[in-house]
């Protein structure tokens, strides 16, 4: 696949940036670039190889699945700008 001055000059119409026609050229040959490093990518087997979330092998640390009230409802309620009875209280906003 590759692109020519016409379609240089509708994408970056499209993605609303500026390319004067001094540019057209060059960005023409960039894009061309970057399109035949793609479809060499598109060649490589990788039949058998798992796929990766990140470079590098890292597990989570587990810690025991319990239900707890969470014990500091006063540190959280410190910050509101209004509680009643244990609560957040917000304005009523519909009559």
């Amino acid at each position: 696949m590759s692109v020519d001055k016409e379609t240089v000059a509708k994408i970056a119409n499209l993605a609303r940036i500026e390319v004067s026609e001094e540019e057209l050229e060059s960005t023409v040959g960039e894009l061309n670039n970057i399109l035949d490093w793609v479809e060499q990518l598109s060649e490589v087997n990788t039949d058998g190889v798992a796929a990766m979330t990140s470079v590098v092998a890292a597990d989570l640390p587990w810690r025991e699945d319990k239900v707890t009230d969470g014990g500091y409802r006063e540190k959280v309620l410190k910050n509101a700008p209004q509680a009643e009875h244990g609560f957040f209280a917000v304005p009523k906003v519909i009559e």
